[in-house]
């Protein structure tokens, strides 16, 4: 009888409680049902099962391609490494190691600009928790002034790759993101690599959730700059506060000449 029939309300309900067996059954079972809510309510569903099928590809795409990587040269240890903080006016340069399992798979991992704060944040302590190892190694804003950031990005990642090592894991392969850094015989340079294999991934999360946090940290030490909202780059509010306050002593001196003399604390 038609008083029996399911609500609209329940049915959205269900709807968005299905996975995707359940929906295919219930999308066959409610053809003929031609309330415009319940076929809003399908459609609705039929759009999220398609997006979370699409998100398990893509994550699947991202450990399915390193250990390719990796079996193309003979390995299965992957070590994925990625810097953040190469452009900023202040603060270290960050690079981040990780070696992720096979499983547990981290649900969301994506290069870290692709991720939103918050949600990189419990990434970042999903992905130390499950990790074989993780680190991350600063290069403090001297040493970049004083060798320039080709250098300065090789030192890092020979650091986080040794630290690494020294926790006793030895990769067979070095996966790094973007250019060939030829700083060791392992390295396999992947373009986009951080939106293209785990390991990497994981690593761009970790350095920019640990770098955010000690530009927050620095913020502290210096109010007048802002550091908690820009972590150091170039804003136009960061660039009038070092216009009217001058340098600190974690400011990049080579990458502020063009716009004012350095002066120092």
């Amino acid at each position: 009888m038609k008083g029996t029939e399911p609500t609209v309300e329940e049915i959205r309900r269900r709807l968005q409680e299905a996975g995707a067996r359940e929906f295919a059954v219930l999308e066959r079972s409610l053809v003929a049902d031609t309330r415009k809510g319940v076929r809003a309510a399908v459609e609705t569903a039929r759009r999220r099962i398609e997006a979370e099928q699409a998100e398990r590809a893509r994550l699947e795409g991202l450990y399915a391609y390193e250990r390719s990587l990796a079996e193309e040269r003979g390995g299965h240890v992957v070590v994925g490494l990625d810097e953040v903080g190469r452009g900023p006016l202040a603060g270290p340069l960050a690079v981040g190691a990780v070696v992720l399992p096979d499983t547990p798979r981290i649900e969301g991992l994506n290069d870290s600009k692709q991720v939103k704060p918050e949600a990189r944040e419990r990434m970042a302590v999903q992905v130390k928790s499950c990790a074989v190892a993780w680190t991350v190694q600063y290069v403090e804003v001297d040493v970049i002034d004083a060798v320039g950031m080709t250098a300065s990005l090789v030192t890092a990642f020979r650091r986080a790759l040794a630290a690494i090592e020294e926790a006793g894991v030895h990769p067979d392969v070095v996966l790094l993101d973007g250019n060939p850094l030829h700083m060791d015989d392992r390295e396999v340079n992947v373009v986009k690599g951080d939106c293209r294999c785990a390991s990497i991934a994981a690593a761009s999360i970790v350095a920019k959730a640990d770098r955010d946090a000690l530009m927050c940290r620095l913020a502290k030490e210096y109010p007048a700059y802002g550091f908690e909202a820009h972590k150091g780059y170039a804003s136009p509010e960061h660039i009038e506060a070092i216009r009217r306050h001058g340098l600190t002593p974690v400011h990049r001196v080579t990458f502020c000449t063009s716009f004012m003399q350095a002066t120092l604390f």
